[in-house]
């Protein structure tokens, strides 16, 4: 059996189907910034068992911060 080629593909697929969608901004800064504060709260809340820094909601909100920039400076390259 013979697979179709990727230019028989493009040509059966119509263009809004191959286009990436961008999202709606909001949506995807609200998402950034909900998992970047879980994870945040998670590298803490482990640092401050292993005592390399104090458990404290600055810090968290520091590391947030610290990693929404990086997610966007990262996506938006």
């Amino acid at each position: 059996m013979k697979l179709p080629r990727r230019q028989e593909l493009r040509a059966a697929t119509p263009a809004f189907e191959t286009m990436a969608s961008q999202g709606d901004p909001r949506v995807l800064f609200l998402m950034n910034l909900v998992l970047s504060a879980v994870f945040a709260t998670v590298v803490i809340w482990g640092l401050s068992i292993v005592t390399a820094v104090a458990f404290e909601w600055r810090t968290v909100g520091i590391a947030t911060l610290g990693l929404m920039l990086l997610t966007w400076l990262v996506v938006m390259r």
